[in-house]
């Protein structure tokens, strides 16, 4: 393979991959002013449904000018050196090549993020404010940013530092080292995410003495699941949307609820939505995602050993003097279509794993309040009710509202 071949084929991969979404994009909005199902006229009234699809509307028009905007960029980045303009900086502050290689990336990244701020600043004080969902400060918004920026420079900083050192000392062996590394590294921040990033970011309290908690504490005694760590999160500083989520395994075990989900729910909806996430326990979908999540890192890194000493990588983007770190950029372009085929799957499998949860749900504690729950979220959220076969098949992780009604209701 010349750098010419690789060059072309990478202009043809981002090109295709934009292609793809922009006509999943389009028939996804054809199916905005569909009727709603009978099963879910309750959740919209004309009025609501009305704004709902103004909504989706107006984020279809936004994603298609963003979207536009990002392929735009990242083909004239490689058309007009972009990296070699970079990576010539990153040289002349130094010859190391841990730190030439962390200049180069987050030259990068910050760069891009700075750029596209506009955009997401539009979306969250423009779109999210008109249909009532923003509760962030412009203050809140930039300091989140900055906050991003520094997990990004630890974080992912000291990892791309060590698979470095490795590919230094252990050549093209550097893969199962890196592949240690990061498996250790995500099975301690399954165990401590919420308990070490989560509080940057947001305020968790434990969920106070009173009526929810015992009801929740009942039930999680009925189906044996042992559960010290009930927190509320501060999510209404940033949104009206609400969510919960599990977190954890073992003695770290958490369920977060977001306050506004305890503002929107009624009890026994709290505990449908809780039964479901110790669904997902039972189940030990978030051990199997784990591990599936570590075998395809490891995949992804041979993969990525038998290629990383090759120049013509380091030339196909434009860069002159070949190196890690340009060469792992052309490699993740290039293997981008396998890893939307990986995601692929694995959404299959998370909406898979979705309707075991409400079944575990719908058969340890009650269906009802449950499709209750459910229904409310979607209102408050404007959901899309009638999404296109194709974009969930492609992109969505959880199954559609309809399907998940007629599955409790089975």
């Amino acid at each position: 393979m010349n750098s010419s071949f690789l060059f072309y084929t990478i202009i043809a991969i981002i090109v295709l991959q934009f292609l793809m979404e922009t006509v999943l994009d389009y028939l996804n909005s054809r199916k905005f002013q569909d009727p709603i199902p009978e099963e879910l006229k309750d959740v919209f009234d004309n009025k609501e449904y009305l704004k709902s699809q103004a909504y989706k509307k107006d984020n279809y028009k936004f994603g298609v000018l963003s979207s536009t905007f990002s392929i735009v960029l990242t083909l004239g980045f490689l058309i007009f050196g972009g990296f070699e303009l970079i990576d010539l900086l990153a040289r002349n502050i130094t010859e190391n090549p841990i730190i030439m290689a962390l200049l180069f990336f987050g030259i990068i990244m910050i760069g891009s993020d700075i750029i596209t701020t506009p955009f997401s600043y539009y979306q969250t004080f423009v779109i999210e404010e008109k249909y009532g969902f923003n509760k962030s400060t412009r203050k809140l918004f930039f300091i989140d940013k900055i906050k991003g920026w520094l997990m990004m420079a630890i974080l992912g900083g000291g990892i791309l530092s060590m698979v470095i050192w490795f590919f230094q000392f252990a050549g093209n062996n550097f893969w199962i080292y890196a592949l240690a590394l990061i498996a250790i590294f995500t099975i301690f921040m399954n165990l401590f995410y919420s308990r070490l990033i989560v509080p940057l970011f947001n305020k968790q309290i434990p969920l106070e003495d009173g009526s929810l908690k015992s009801k929740i504490e009942n039930y999680t005694r009925t189906v044996g699941f042992k559960l010290q760590n009930i927190f509320v999160i501060d999510g209404s500083k940033r949104s009206t949307k609400a969510n919960a989520y599990f977190a954890g395994f073992g003695k770290e075990k958490r369920v977060t609820l977001y306050d506004t989900l305890i503002q929107d729910l009624e009890e026994e909806e709290i505990v449908a939505v809780l039964a479901h996430e110790v669904g997902h326990y039972k189940r030990h979908h978030i051990i199997i995602n784990l591990i599936i999540s570590i075998l395809l890192t490891g995949v992804t890194l041979f993969i990525l050993s038998l290629f990383i000493n090759n120049p013509e990588f380091s030339y196909a983007i434009g860069v002159t003097k070949p190196s890690f770190h340009a060469a792992l950029i052309c490699f993740g372009i290039l293997y981008s279509p396998i890893s939307e085929i990986t995601g692929l799957v694995m959404n299959i499998l998370s909406r898979k794993f979705e309707f075991e949860a409400d079944d575990f749900a719908k058969n340890t504690y009650d269906a009802s309040p449950l499709i209750n729950s459910l229904k409310k979220l979607s209102k408050n959220n404007l959901s899309n009710l009638t999404p296109h076969k194709a974009y969930v098949f492609m992109h969505y992780s959880h199954p559609p509202l309809i399907q998940r009604i007629r599955n409790l209701k089975a």
